[in-house]
């Protein structure tokens, strides 16, 4: 099981928009950058502790949990 550092989930931001999710990640986590990616988008499927991708639908709002990885 790998072990990222601070924290590493964020079930409150479905719903927001993107960049608001993306801006708030960053700052909660410093240690990981957020990446806005589109429903259905096809993303690389590594593990990183370094990464949190942000599903968003095409209003631009988060349709999935962000979480590191």
């Amino acid at each position: 099981m790998t072990s990222c550092e601070g924290k590493n989930s964020w079930p409150e931001l479905v719903g927001v928009q993107g960049t608001v999710a993306e801006a708030t990640i960053e700052r909660e986590n410093p240690s990981v950058d957020a990446i806005i990616v589109e429903d259905g988008s096809v993303v690389t499927p590594d593990f990183r502790c370094d990464r949190v991708w942000v599903w968003v639908r095409t209003d631009g709002t988060v349709s999935k949990v962000p979480v590191i990885g």
